[in-house]
C-alpha cells in the first residue's frame, strides 16, 4: 500500500509564539492550539498542516515530514529506508511509525486506530 502523501509537517521551535506569529504572517491560520505551546496551524488554500511545538533551548530542532495511510496493517515501508519504530498508538488518537530515509532523515507515518470490536 502507498501513501496518500505529505499529511502535515511537524516543525520544532525555541519560540512557539514568535514562530507562530512567522506563520501566521504567512497566511497560516490557527486551526488549535494545546495547552502546552504546540498546535496545528492550515492554510485558507489548503495544503499540508503544520503542527508547531516548542521544545528546550538546549534541544536541537527537527522538521519531521508526516506521510499518511488508511491502514497501518496493509503499508508496508520501503525497502531503502529504516524503520525507526513500528508503528505504535499516539495520544492524539492514531498509529504512527517513524521512517529513517536513506540518508536518516526521519519521515512519520500516520495511521487511523484500529476500531475496536465490542
Amino acid at each position: 500500500m502507498r501513501t496518500k502523501g505529505i499529511d502535515g509537517i511537524l516543525i520544532e521551535t525555541h519560540n512557539w509564539g514568535a514562530t507562530v506569529a512567522f506563520w501566521r504572517d504567512l497566511g497560516y491560520e490557527i486551526e488549535f492550539e494545546t495547552d502546552h505551546n504546540s498546535g496545528r496551524l492550515r492554510h485558507p488554500r489548503g495544503g499540508p498542516y503544520l503542527f508547531i511545538a516548542e521544545r528546550p533551548a538546549h534541544q536541537p530542532l527537527q522538521v519531521t515530514l508526516g506521510l499518511a495511510v488508511d491502514d497501518a496493517e496493509r503499508f508496508t515501508p520501503p525497502h531503502s529506508g529504516t524503520v525507526v519504530h513500528p508503528f505504535e498508538e499516539q495520544h492524539w488518537p492514531a498509529l504512527q511509525m517513524m521512517l529513517a530515509d536513506p540518508d536518516g532523515r526521519h519521515i512519520a507515518v500516520d495511521a487511523p486506530l484500529p476500531s475496536r470490536k465490542s
